[in-house]
């Protein structure tokens, strides 16, 4: 706690410097120690924001929504993910109410529910059948592992890598992208069935 502190004094008033009473912290707090009344201002108190601050952090938790949802979901219409700034969009005209303080995962199902009148989403998981050349095999093989659930993976007699992963349909050109820019190109991407 203390390495938080600016400095080891409890104000009533931080800009006027003005001193909270001993007597008034024994009397709210039951005890004069200023580590242990941060501690609990810390974990039970309410933090002051700026407008600024406030509308900063919206935007961004507007942003983090709307990239779980491009990422998961897809236009049943085109079988391509929406973009991020059709999903903000779509939040505006919703008027979704989001928390800047719940996590957006908590959060994308209630806005899922608001925008669908607006765009349509399908959450769907899509199998990505991958073959990648011995030369490139090695340095992909961790970052394959990182974009989606391994169904079945298989090292093939001449060092090429075979491997099928489940991934959200939304992350397809997103897995496309990376495994072309690690292999230059030379990656065999087929969607299974």
């Amino acid at each position: 706690i203390s390495s938080v502190l600016a400095v080891h004094e409890i104000y009533e008033d931080a800009r006027k410097g003005l001193r909270v009473a001993r007597e008034d912290l024994l009397k709210v707090f039951g005890t004069e120690n200023v580590e242990e009344i941060a501690k609990r201002i810390i974990k039970e108190g309410s933090i002051q924001l700026t407008v600024e601050q406030r509308r900063r952090m919206l935007e961004e938790k507007k942003r983090q929504i709307a990239s779980i949802i491009a990422r998961e979901a897809i236009n049943p219409q085109t079988n391509a993910p929406h973009p991020i700034e059709r999903i903000l969009s779509a939040m505006e005209m919703a008027k979704v109410n989001v928390d800047i303080f719940k996590p957006a995962e908590e959060q994308v199902k209630d806005v899922v529910s608001a925008i669908q009148r607006y765009i349509p989403l399908r959450f769907e998981k899509v199998t990505l059948q991958i073959k990648i050349p011995a030369q490139y095999s090695g340095k992909c093989y961790g970052t394959v592992k990182s974009l989606g659930n391994i169904k079945r993976e298989e090292w093939l007699g001449d060092g090429s890598l075979y491997v099928e992963i489940e991934i959200p349909a939304g992350m397809q050109n997103e897995v496309y992208d990376k495994l072309n820019s690690l292999t230059s190109g030379n990656v065999y991407i087929t969607k299974k069935g």
